[in-house]
């Protein structure tokens, strides 16, 4: 299978073998009936849920080869999901060691999360599949179960930290469109661990003085479940951050938060499990991430195409371009991007300091969130798996190779925790930022943005790019000019640490307007 290649998961060690009788569910994606036209990906036309799946979903007769080819194998089909290709397999480990033609192990890796390290089955190579199946399958996910992503947030220590914001204070600061809230929205939330309690969300939002209280709902995907008050320290961290800062900014939006685990097949699974929703979500905001190079090719294109379902039904999905500047915490000293935030079907959210007053609004400076290494800095930079978009370019993204590479990222918001979010962890009133914060930003400037024009605004970014050039910035931002996140400084126009810059949310909502009535 191409693209299945995978190797040692890093800072691994080995925790012995696996026992064959192990109960395995992987998750198996087939082939499209035929491709997403570019046009309904970045148009603003979107398509109905039936027609996406009637058209470009997976073809029956395909799902029962499926069943047909594993089940001679003694894997099980159990599941299928044809609008989002998905099949769920069942065996044991040696069946499905056997059925893909690899060899499991035990392994044990770090929590992303700071947790206690993880066990997990652990392969390296490349899968097969029986020849029926040749280009019938392209993605085979969960026989490795090792630790994907990790979140984008840092806390604020005490030296560092110099001021803060509640999340409802960066509206006045960000001039989101007054007289919206986004009421009639769903804002979708991805997260792979952690959990909230609805009492501490309702202490938090009432002490906002917000004119509703958000309604946040709980979704699992698979086993995955909402877990609250373990640690707050650990994933409640950012469960928590990304509710109360979508809930502050559109507080009529509906929020359904969906919990999967924390490896590329939950990941896929929870992305596409909120996009294929209904209702369809205006946002999807995801705040967890990891270098590309860390991905499988499989694992990253089916990632991908899912994000591309969300473009033609009409949800923007907002990512944070993550938190340890241009090198992405790959330590070789190269520069590398972050994904999903380095898809071009993601609205790559990258990070800034700012010193605004709270209570007015009126921005006094904000700069490139970087400096000390261990203080976190922006993500940003050209992506090495994704080429360069035909909306990004006339914006001015240096070539770093043929051909050339996606820029990241697309937009910006405050992330230096030294500059950071008031939140209510696990009991605890602290600081959090992190581009982890910039995603669900974006996520409800986009559900007023989708309240006020009365329509879904899908893939936003060939909108937001129009008339951008080096050194100009096109309208509803204020573009950075200051600071740098490792590789790459910030400049006047698009730049790869706070891309086009920050919003100006009325001025943006003004010109999709005038652009929808073009």
């Amino acid at each position: 299978m191409p693209g299945s290649e995978r190797s040692i998961a890093p800072e691994a060690r080995p925790a012995g073998p696996l026992d064959g009788s192990t109960p395995i569910e992987a998750t198996v994606v087939l082939r499209r009936k035929a491709e997403v036209p570019h046009e309904l990906i970045t148009g603003p036309e979107t398509i109905p849920q039936a027609e996406l799946a009637r058209q470009y979903g997976a073809d029956p007769a395909d799902a029962e080869l499926l069943r047909e080819v594993l089940g001679r194998l003694g894997v099980r089909v159990t599941d299928v999901d044809l609008a989002s290709r998905r099949a769920k397999v069942t065996g044991t480990a040696d069946e499905m060691a056997a059925a893909f033609r690899t060899r499991l192990a035990r392994a044990a890796s770090p929590d992303p999360t700071g947790g206690d390290p993880v066990e997990h089955r652990h392969r390296e190579g490349p899968l097969e599949v029986p020849a029926e199946l040749a280009g019938v399958v392209v993605a085979v996910l969960g026989l490795d179960d090792r630790p994907q992503a990790r979140p984008h947030l840092r806390r604020a220590g005490k030296k560092t930290h110099r001021i803060s914001y509640k999340p409802s204070q960066l509206a006045e600061v960000y001039h989101f469109p007054p007289g919206t809230d986004g009421s009639g929205q769903t804002l979708a939330i991805i997260e792979l661990g952690g959990g909230f309690a609805g009492a501490e969300l309702d202490t938090y939002f009432a002490s906002l003085d917000l004119p509703s209280i958000p309604r946040v709902t709980a979704v699992s995907v698979g086993t995955a479940r909402n877990v609250p008050g373990r640690d707050p320290d650990g994933a409640d961290g950012e469960v928590l951050l990304d509710i109360e800062v979508a809930g502050a900014l559109a507080p009529g939006a509906e929020q359904k938060v969906y919990f999967a685990h924390n490896t590329d097949q939950g990941f896929v699974n929870a992305v596409s499990a909120a996009v294929h929703a209904t209702p369809t979500p205006a946002a999807l905001s995801i705040s967890w991430g990891a270098a590309e190079e860390l991905w499988t090719d499989q694992a990253r294109m089916v990632f991908d195409e899912a994000l591309a379902d969300a473009a033609a039904l009409g949800v923007t999905v907002c990512a944070a371009a993550g938190d340890d500047g241009s090198g992405d915490g790959v330590g070789d000293g190269l520069p590398h991007t972050d994904f999903p935030a380095s898809s071009p079907h993601a609205l790559a959210c990258g990070g800034t300091r700012l010193d605004a007053d709270p209570t007015t609004g009126q921005v006094h400076h904000e700069r490139v969130w970087g400096g000390r290494a261990a203080d976190g800095a922006t993500g940003g930079g050209v992506s090495a798996a994704f080429g360069l978009p035909s909306w990004q370019t006339t914006a001015g993204v240096p070539h770093n190779g043929s051909p050339p590479g996606r820029g990241v990222p697309d937009v910006s918001g405050v992330a230096d925790p030294a500059t950071g979010y008031q939140v209510l962890v696990d009991g605890h009133r602290s600081v959090i930022g992190g581009t982890s914060a910039v995603a669900p930003l974006w996520a409800a400037l986009v559900c007023r943005l989708v309240q006020a024009l009365g329509r879904p605004l899908g893939m936003i970014q060939p909108l937001l790019y129009a008339g951008a050039t080096p050194g100009h910035t096109a309208r509803g931002f204020r573009e950075i000019t200051d600071g740098s996140n490792g590789a790459f400084r910030a400049a006047p126009g698009w730049n790869a640490c706070t891309g086009l810059g920050v919003p100006n949310g009325t001025e943006l909502l003004d010109s999709l307007r005038e652009m929808s009535h073009r």
